[in-house]
């Protein structure tokens, strides 16, 4: 064959090749944006943020999750059906779905994920007892259900006189029926347990990997979740592909949806066959000026819109989308938070923490001089509530137009010069510098010389310290920021979920960053826990609130709504906070990308 001839047939077959590779569909690949540094963990009972939170999700599933079509009530993941309630809320008996299987691993007789049974609900439950996981989730299940807070202080002790945690150990309240049959009895009918059962961290993971990996599991998942990890490279990007053995699950019925989400074409995959996407790809950003860049570009199918850049995608003052990006299809969703930002103390530091009446007028003082409404107008475009207290806004005991009578909300330069000549510091003379702790990225750095410059204004200062957001995390968890400052988003809609931020027993590296005790307030707290809505209630959410307003072991709140912005070639987007396995749902219409 002549040389001429041989690159014909070459140019033949190459050509046939681009031919059979266009016949095939092309892989649905969604890049997403991550605000932040990225999870510090894949593993569940490990993770504590926002961002340890939207990547493990991919991976790992729990027995109930939030309703994507309404984020006020929860269905079975896991489960076959709803739980059974029993014994007045004192029982649970649960039953889980077949065909549940972990994804194909090595940690498993040949490579192949083996089914879900009761053991692993167990078994991922007693994980967050183990000390060696931190115990920062423990909280979530203390003083919960019969006989697992024994269980955790016995094999702790073990651990501590160089024996090991047996997992095999039992737990009263851990009742196994069948594979696929439990029950779960709880020392006391705690409300909020089937809502912790949608949480995260309360995942289903396979005794098999944990051992196999030992710390190596932090960074290969194996779960049930819709993905599977392809990459992850800390702080930069997370690469997951699509469950292949993925159980059944379907896109949410068209009848459950509201009006107006029809409307917005959320409901036109109705039964289709998750995760719909091939592949998701998270990019990590801490600066926001690249994920509004990139989304501008197209390559984001969407963003949480900076607020930083509001107004060049909305009008301030009418709120309507500018009409470059409705041209181009952009759609938006403007979502009120179950949002609490917050300046916070350290109890336990020996400057600005303490229940003395000095230390009390010290953080009143420092409150007294922050301006909340000018960090609204300044960094949030005037979109936040500002509000007292730990309660957010859409929530039993939030106060009545943001404001609780005498609770010291600044600016009041003169009440605060008072407050903290009071505290033995008059015009700040004595008082050391304070350290404070928030994350670079966004527009933190701005933010804290505003916070410098308002709280100069009567003589305190403050040693800015920014930092990747997983370092500001540790170090609260560590008790090693005397002042810091991020968001708390409400895992489920009950203020009982802020008021055990408060709750002595969930002091740090629990989710009681501020490590504050107050025995009448955990008394009170102790009391709510088993309680159902209504006024009784909220009476006592209202004076717990007004408990922490008093000693003030933060300042806040602010809560925010959110801007997310959607691609036109992004269906069936309707993003969201409050749980972050939507990403399943999400489709991709080539055609108008």
């Amino acid at each position: 064959m002549s040389r001429r001839a041989s690159i014909a047939a070459w140019m033949v077959t190459f050509v046939a090749a681009i031919a059979c590779a266009s016949a095939q569909p092309a892989a649905k690949t969604i890049a997403l944006p991550m605000r932040t540094d990225g999870p510090k963990s894949l593993d569940p009972a490990a993770g504590s943020t926002t961002y340890d939170n939207m990547a493990a999700v991919q991976f790992y599933e729990t027995l109930l999750q939030v309703c994507y079509y309404d984020e006020s009530r929860f269905e079975p993941l896991l489960l076959a059906e709803l739980p059974e309630r029993l014994d007045d809320g004192k029982r649970y008996r649960f039953r889980l779905k077949e065909g549940v299987r972990f994804h194909d691993d090595a940690c498993f007789p040949g490579g192949r994920g083996r089914a879900v049974n009761s053991d692993d609900v167990f078994y991922s439950w007693k994980r967050l007892a183990d000390k060696r996981n931190g115990l920062k989730n423990w909280w979530l299940l203390e003083d919960t259900i019969v006989g697992l807070d024994a269980f955790k202080e016995a094999q702790n002790a073990a651990l501590d006189a160089g024996g090991s945690f047996d997992y095999d150990a039992p737990v009263e309240g851990f009742v196994r029926v069948s594979d696929l049959e439990f029950e779960v009895v709880l020392t006391k009918p705690v409300f909020r347990f089937l809502w912790v059962l949608t949480m995260f961290q309360s995942s289903v993971v396979p005794r098999e990997a944990v051992e196999r990996y030992g710390q190596d599991f932090a960074s290969r998942p194996v779960g049930t979740g819709p993905f599977v990890l392809r990459e992850w490279v800390p702080k930069q990007k997370l690469v997951a592909d699509r469950n292949p053995n993925y159980h059944d699950c379907t896109y949410p019925e068209a009848s459950l949806w509201s009006e107006e989400d029809r409307a917005a074409g959320l409901a036109e995959a109705a039964g289709q066959r998750l995760p719909i996407a091939d592949r998701i790809e998270f990019t990590m950003y801490v600066p926001d000026q690249p994920v509004w860049l990139e989304f501008q570009q197209g390559t984001l199918g969407y963003i949480e819109l900076p607020f930083d850049y509001f107004s060049q995608a909305f009008n301030p003052r009418t709120k309507r989308m500018n009409a470059d990006l409705r041209r181009r299809g952009v759609g938006y969703r403007a979502v009120p938070q179950l949002d609490m930002i917050f300046r916070a103390f350290n109890m336990d530091d020996p400057v600005v923490g303490g229940y003395t009446e000095d230390r009390k007028k010290l953080r009143k003082a420092i409150s007294l001089a922050m301006d909340l409404q000018e960090f609204n107008d300044a960094f949030y475009s005037g979109l936040c509530v500002v509000y007292d207290g730990p309660i957010p806004p859409g929530l039993d005991g939030h106060p009545q137009g943001g404001r609780v009578a005498g609770a010291p909300r600044g600016p009041d330069l003169e009440l605060a010069r008072r407050y903290l000549a009071e505290a033995g510091y008059p015009d700040g003379q004595g008082l050391p510098t304070i350290r404070f702790y928030t994350s670079q990225g966004g527009n933190n750095a701005d933010q804290v010389e505003l916070l410098r410059r308002q709280l100069g204004r009567i003589g305190v200062r403050i040693d800015v310290q920014l930092v990747d957001f997983s370092t500001l995390i540790e170090l609260v968890n560590k008790r090693s920021a005397p002042m810091f400052s991020f968001a708390w988003l409400t895992d489920y809609p009950d203020a009982e979920n802020n008021l055990a931020l408060f709750y002595g027993p969930n002091e740090s590296p629990g989710s009681n960053h501020w490590n504050y005790k107050n025995p009448e307030f955990d008394a009170m707290y102790e009391q709510a826990v088993v309680m159902g809505p209504g006024p009784e209630r909220t009476a006592l959410y209202e004076r717990m609130r007004d408990m922490v307003i008093d000693d003030c072991p933060m300042v806040g709140s602010l809560a925010r709504t959110r801007y997310y912005l959607t691609q036109p070639w992004l269906k069936n987007a309707r993003p969201t906070e409050r749980f972050w396995s939507w990403f399943k749902y999400l489709d991709v219409d080539e055609s108008k990308r």
